[in-house]
């Protein structure tokens, strides 16, 4: 009986654990909420309608990850496709409730708005020891600086 017991209370509270939903479809890997990738825009695209905004505008947007948070997945960078740097894009998840993987690579697809907000050097200090920087170049962050964002509802991978 005991035994009986015991199990059922480690089971409850090993399923009640909060997870992170993460779903395969079709050789696609949905972080977050699935989402329909039919009028998807290119990252350069995006910039064109944002148009500098500090407003947030609803985007499907494909770009290519720059960088990924190495303490545990919780931001990413995007690039456009073609893999030019000139202009790169902040991704945070909404309110935390997924993670992509610190190793992840390559195209992504992703569902959310985008905007332009200033960081502080504060923030930014703290990205960059999320992402593994030196201590010489987070020092050297002396200056918030005006970002490219997007807060994204849901995350596609191939």
């Amino acid at each position: 009986m005991r035994f009986l017991f015991l199990s059922l209370v480690l089971f409850v509270a090993f399923s009640c654990k909060n997870e992170q939903k993460t779903e395969t479809v079709e050789e696609i890997t949905v972080f977050g909420e699935d989402f329909d990738a039919n009028d998807v825009v290119g990252f350069n695209d995006m910039l064109t309608k944002l148009n500098g905004s500090t407003e947030p505008m609803d985007f499907v947007v494909k770009g290519k990850v720059d960088g990924v948070c190495q303490a545990k997945g919780c931001w990413m960078s995007i690039v456009p496709e073609n893999g030019d740097e000139s202009e790169s894009m902040f991704v945070k998840f909404h309110d935390y409730g997924f993670f992509v993987p610190k190793d992840l690579s390559g195209n992504v697809i992703m569902k959310g708005q985008a905007y332009y907000e200033e960081t502080s050097v504060d923030e930014l200090k703290h990205y960059a020891e999320d992402e593994g920087k030196s201590a010489e170049e987070i020092e050297a962050i002396t200056e918030p600086v005006r970002e490219l964002k997007f807060m994204a509802t849901g995350v596609k991978v191939d």
